[in-house]
């Protein structure tokens, strides 16, 4: 049977789970749901900021590793008050089983600019985002109040929201709370004797987990305490850093049970680069660096956050916002490198890069086998990737039988990593595509082909 490019499209993302049906939602408390996928807020910039976005993002994923942006990557809601955007989105479930999304209030780079408040939004299940408002968090001059991050306060009935302030110098305060719509007065909750950036707090097990930025090297750090209380925390891991610079620690404790997850951003608003660490012993002072082959993190996503969520609610989202009609090719050997046209050119470059719609795609059924896939460019419709003499290129289609041939491919298991895919040439059929000095061609390939070269021709069909 041959399928239209939309069913095509969701069938090559089945990975994300989508279901024929829609669930009947009920909130349920924080302790007795049982969560089975993970959804992230964020928001977007790429490097020359042609994808900046200052809305709320969300995006799926079911290992809480590889990540399927909502609504076509584009913001569920926007902010109408302040400054008009908002970075550094945190979703929290309360108390109740429903949701509220706190955000820094700010748009764009304007770092100089100092607000008093942060945006907030409810949400019942995270299909519709109501209740839309800015709460004041302090009446200090030319002070910010940028990445909040929640939690609960058992002890004290409350919630507790901390966020990156500048008075005396770069610490947290807290503001408590029981209705995100009053606040108690701010005092300083964290402040360690050097400056400090973007807290992420978790409690487990009666201990509450810090996560910060020490500005003063430029590394992650890990504090905890036994009641969560202001000025009672005390650090207990090295410094953590991966690439240049980092910042955005966000603490995640894994649905499964079996450890946790330490995602970190680049520092540059350029870069889209996130790092990821992982413990199955949060108490301990033993972070592991994760590769980049496993994770892929949304599309030119930056800081925010990430909470698990039931089976009812990712099936709601996914019906509520949908799935990405398009795809990325991730390199199996060089995971910080996507498939992309430039100037006609086929080729892998290490994202992120503008324009940033030069590696999506829409995989279709293959135009000359609709067993197979072809590949069409999203921001030059009409065009596919195909071959000719042997090298990968961006042509418009012809519709001639040639052309058709050339640009489609049989979708196999990877020849370096069974869980991946590899491309097999349609009218060359020993042939697969392959990256050889970054240009992608068509080589003769087997699972008798050097290590090296099937992992040239792995790839990682994400979004």
């Amino acid at each position: 049977m041959v399928l239209s490019r939309r069913a095509f499209t969701l069938g090559a993302l089945a990975t994300v789970g989508l279901t024929a049906s829609d669930v009947a939602f009920r909130p349920q408390s924080a302790s007795a749901a049982t969560y089975t996928a993970y959804l992230k807020t964020y928001f977007t910039e790429s490097p020359n900021q042609s994808a900046a976005d200052y809305g709320l993002h969300l995006a799926v994923s079911r290992d809480g590793l590889n990540w399927s942006p909502l609504n076509q990557n584009s913001p569920v809601v926007t902010p109408t008050a302040g400054d008009l955007g908002l970075r550094d989105p945190f979703v929290f479930r309360k108390q109740d089983g429903t949701f509220v999304v706190v955000a820094t209030d700010l748009y764009g780079l304007n770092f100089g600019r100092n607000s008093q408040y942060l945006h907030v939004y409810d949400s019942i299940d995270l299909t519709s985002f109501t209740g839309y408002r800015r709460i004041q968090m302090h009446t200090y001059a030319n002070v910010h109040t940028w990445a909040p991050t929640v939690f609960w306060d058992a002890g004290r009935g409350q919630y507790a929201i901390v966020y990156s302030a500048n008075t005396t110098t770069d610490l947290f305060l807290v503001n408590y709370t029981s209705d995100f719509r009053t606040v108690s007065a701010p005092q300083t909750y964290f402040s360690p004797g050097f400056p400090v950036l973007d807290a992420d707090i978790h409690v487990d097990g009666g201990v509450t987990y810090l996560y910060y930025k020490n500005l003063s090297n430029g590394n992650l750090y890990g504090a905890r305490s036994g009641t969560g209380a202001p000025n009672s925390f005390t650090t207990y891991t090295s410094g953590l850093r991966q690439g240049n610079a980092i910042e955005g620690a966000h603490l995640l404790k894994r649905n499964d049970g079996s450890g946790w997850w330490l995602w970190g951003d680049s520092f540059s608003p350029v870069n889209n680069d996130f790092y990821l660490w992982g413990t199955n012993n949060i108490g301990a002072n033993s972070w592991s660096v994760l590769n980049q082959r496993d994770y892929t993190p949304p599309l030119n996503s930056k800081h925010g956050s990430i909470v698990g969520i039931t089976e009812a609610e990712f099936n709601g989202v996914v019906s509520r916002w949908g799935l990405p009609n398009w795809v990325r090719l991730k390199s199996w050997n060089l995971p910080d490198y996507f498939v992309r046209h430039s100037n006609r050119a086929v080729r892998i470059d290490p994202y992120p890069f503008d324009p940033h719609r030069d590696q999506m795609w829409r995989m279709v059924p293959g135009l000359a086998d609709p067993a197979g896939v072809s590949f069409e460019s999203v921001n030059v419709p009409g065009s596919f990737l195909r071959h000719s003499g042997y090298v990968a290129r961006l042509d418009p289609n012809d519709n001639s039988a040639t052309f058709r041939a050339d640009a489609t491919f049989h979708r196999t298991a990877g020849l370096a990593d069974g869980g991946w895919s590899s491309f097999r040439s349609y009218n060359f059929p020993t042939h697969y595509l392959r990256h050889a000095g970054h240009v992608l061609r068509i080589d003769p390939l087997s699972a008798s082909s050097s290590a090296a070269d099937r992992q040239d021709a792995t790839f990682r069909v994400t979004s």
